[in-house]
């Protein structure tokens, strides 16, 4: 994925009220959406550096959308979790996760479950329907241990109630985690922030619910998914 247009670059400020952001670039003060309803674990301290894109409706109240974060030094990450549902697709239509190949189709935001969607329905003939939610992650420790959720998430654990339903009903279900850094190198459910979650992963792995992880290359240039990331599931907690 390419950004259409180029970023904006300039320092956190703050972050608040969840959906807003104040960023000091050159053209001066700016407030920015923030695309990320999570905590932004240790990728929303001020006086980090930062990348803006410049929203595409002219009528849109904020003309900047925050896109991008360096967390660590040279260690860039991207936050808009409205990117990942994008990026895993433009993945898998590449043919770079060899478990999603071979549908004919993939349709977005299918309803499902108990009034839920999914990101994404991968269909053919003569095979299951496949449901794929993906988890956009963005919570690291020790520098290569990704985490998810970076907050207690009950709309995710409803997720994953939803799949292990839909496996038991003959279908396939596969969680994504679309980690959107390239320091991380394995991925673990986050014990320590939202148990529950976690302990309903396991459950819906024991159920037949597969779970892939894949490592994106990120600059301000464009986000690429090309790495295969380990997923560890026993129980974890932050180093």
């Amino acid at each position: 994925m390419r950004f259409p247009a180029p970023l904006l670059e300039g320092r956190l400020l703050r972050r608040y009220q969840r959906f807003l952001a104040d960023v000091d670039t050159a053209t001066g003060i700016l407030t920015a959406h923030c695309p990320n309803t999570g905590s932004m674990q240790g990728c929303a301290e001020p006086g980090m550096r930062v990348w803006l894109s410049p929203a595409t409706n002219p009528a849109r109240k904020l003309a900047w959308t925050w896109e991008l974060v360096e967390a660590l030094p040279g260690v860039v990450v991207g936050m808009h979790t409205g990117r990942s549902n994008a990026l895993v697709r433009e993945a898998i239509e590449a043919g770079r996760v060899p478990e999603l190949a071979g549908y004919a189709t993939i349709r977005p935001e299918v309803k499902y479950g108990e009034g839920s969607r999914i990101d994404l329905l991968l269909t053919a003939p003569g095979r299951p329907d496949c449901y794929v939610e993906v988890k956009n992650v963005t919570a690291a420790v020790a520098g290569r241990i990704g985490y998810f959720p970076d907050a207690v998430t009950t709309r995710g654990t409803k997720h994953l109630r939803e799949m292990s339903a839909m496996v038991a009903s003959g279908h396939r279900a596969v969680l994504v985690f679309c980690v959107q850094r390239g320091d991380v190198e394995c991925v673990r459910p986050a014990d320590h922030i939202d148990p529950v979650y976690a302990r309903t992963l396991r459950e819906a792995l024991a159920a037949g619910v597969e779970v892939i992880a894949l490592g994106a290359t990120v600059s301000p240039a464009g986000i690429e998914l090309e790495r295969r990331l380990a997923v560890e599931t026993g129980c974890s907690r932050a180093a």
